[in-house]
């Protein structure tokens, strides 16, 4: 019986252990054993007065009206502000309708408490631009907020950046009920928030729910922080497809810490990249030095995930969390058709309800395989789980595969239902169970 721990407060005790250690106190290894710098351990919110002048939206010609479109007079505002050098730009209290915005260098966002910037519900509002989507480089939408190459950019206040993705999700399930086979491209939908070559950006408690599709999504950013955020969309009545809460493409140095994340796909997901030929492609690339600490989870189809589209992932660490109806706790999806390595993955101090705690299978959705001579083997390495108290119908899901190797995996302290998926050391190699 791989069960190790009985009693649950030498699990609260490890967790207390580990606060200590990954603290302020002291920075802590990475799973490879590099320093984690102190970055990580700097939770401390943005002081908004220090970032420049406001310039409150109210002040500026735009209404308070729930029914206005009033994208052109907004995106004035923010250009107003970046031609002076910079400034926050404050959503006051109401609801204000708009379509894409994108901010400028030196320029900030803030929402008041009882703020809305709601999305319009029609696509056409959404320019087409060169983006990346899916792990590709091509023309899609805009999405409802674009940050592009700056540094220094901050999402802060108690208000709601609300995508009002009823619409675009009926119109998706519509899509889908015509033809199976149906894409996520294919169904025209907006991002919530999207940043690209980004850096020491931070995100701090707001409300980003209801999104089209993505809810945010980085690509080649780094030291960027979500701090005290609610990320939400529905999984019940008309459910919200592929509304992921934070999709990682090609970053280095994330924190997600003490955040909320209920979405109807995955919650903190890796990407970088697809195909037979994708590490060839200089648009895709690893991500690394990834912290998901202290979050609660609600229902969502897993809390991390590396892939579907990810090519090489390293030193990311999902640790004091708790999860309350996750279909699975970590998902390692494995594309036949992408040379992926996923390796140097903890995942500590966890406890909850799931459906699966481990997953790796094969994933198989929308892939295409090519010939290719010196296709490399795919591979996960030096995965470790430990100090975890879960309730769960199956924890070790694991499936071998001609595709890729398992190997040097180490599961210690585990505390979860005698009969639920009990590990199997044979499928990899150099497993240490303890």
């Amino acid at each position: 019986m791989s069960v190790f721990i009985r009693k649950f407060g030498l699990f609260i005790i490890v967790i207390f252990f580990s606060c200590c250690v990954y603290g302020k106190a002291g920075a802590g290894l990475f799973p490879n054993g590099e320093p984690v710098s102190a970055w990580f351990c700097d939770t401390s919110r943005v002081d908004v007065g220090t970032l420049g002048r406001k310039y409150v939206l109210t002040d500026y010609g735009v209404r308070r009206d729930s029914t206005l479109l009033q994208t052109e007079a907004i995106q004035r505002v923010i250009d107003l502000a970046a031609s002076r050098g910079g400034g926050v730009v404050v959503i006051p209290k109401g609801v204000f309708l708009s379509g894409s915005l994108f901010f400028r260098q030196g320029t900030h966002l803030h929402l008041q408490d009882g703020a809305v910037l709601k999305g319009v519900d029609a696509i056409k509002y959404y320019p087409l631009v060169k983006t990346r989507m899916e792990g590709q480089t091509l023309l899609y939408f805009a999405a409802l907020v674009n940050a592009d190459g700056l540094d220094g950019f901050t999402i802060t206040g108690h208000g709601t950046i609300n995508g009002n993705g009823l619409r675009f999700w009926e119109e998706f399930w519509i899509r889908r009920r015509f033809n199976k086979d149906c894409t996520n491209l294919e169904a025209l939908r907006p991002r919530l928030v999207y940043m690209s070559g980004c850096s020491n950006v931070q995100v701090q408690d707001v409300r980003l729910v209801n999104s089209p599709f993505w809810t945010n999504h980085l690509y080649r950013c780094h030291h960027v922080k979500y701090i005290g955020c609610h990320i939400y969309a529905p999984t019940t009545g008309v459910k919200a497809p592929s509304s992921d809460a934070i999709d990682i493409d090609y970053c280095h140095d994330i924190l997600v810490n003490g955040c909320y994340m209920n979405v109807n796909d995955d919650a903190v997901v890796l990407k970088g990249g697809k195909g037979t030929y994708a590490d060839k492609d200089p648009d895709n690339g690893p991500n690394y030095n990834v912290v998901v600490q202290r979050c609660t989870f609600g229902t969502v189809h897993a809390c991390l995930t590396l892939g579907s589209e990810s090519l090489h992932d390293w030193n990311i660490v999902l640790r004091d969390c708790t999860f309350i109806d996750a279909n699975r706790v970590l998902w390692l999806k494995m594309r036949p058709d992408t040379p992926q390595h996923y390796e140097y993955v903890t995942v500590e101090n966890v406890s909850g309800t799931c459906g699966s705690f481990l997953v790796i299978r094969p994933w198989t959705q929308f892939y295409k395989m090519e010939k290719r001579d010196d296709m490399p083997l795919s591979q996960c390495n030096n995965i470790t789980i430990r100090n975890v108290s879960v309730k769960c119908k199956n924890f070790f899901d694991v499936g071998a595969s001609d595709k890729y190797r398992l190997k040097d995996f180490v599961f210690e302290r585990l505390d979860f239902p005698c009969g639920a998926g009990e590990i199997e050391p044979s499928l990899i190699e150099n497993c240490v169970v303890r």
